[in-house]
């Protein structure tokens, strides 16, 4: 599962990448999921290390709100290098939905 998420994550950039290369995608919004997603997953590389030094922890309400807010492919990335909150079922289902409903917006955006 851990590769699938990896593989998820560079196809969603594919997407993104080919989308923008082809004018179906504005720059102004693949640039803003490139920043997102470089950030979640530095907030994933963060998070992980703080949980093994014990450490104040990011709250998963903001890894939550990073990925539905386009940072998703990152997020992704970041949860397959780091082996980090891929295991717990509870924050995975909240964060499907994020994605759903960030490529949900996202279609209805690009359709207007």
């Amino acid at each position: 599962m851990r590769h699938a998420r990896r593989y998820l994550a560079l196809a969603a950039a594919g997407a993104l990448i080919a989308m923008a290369a082809t004018d179906l995608l504005p720059l102004w919004l693949a640039a803003w999921y490139v920043v997102a997603s470089v950030v979640a997953f530095a907030l994933y590389g963060y998070d992980k290390r703080a949980a093994r030094l014990g450490r104040w922890r990011t709250p998963e309400r903001t890894l939550q709100l990073l990925a539905f807010a386009g940072g998703w492919p990152g997020a992704l990335l970041g949860q397959s290098v780091f082996r980090h909150k891929h295991r717990k079922a509870a924050f995975q289902w909240v964060f499907a939905l994020c994605v759903l409903a960030n490529v949900c917006a996202l279609a209805v955006l690009l359709r207007a």
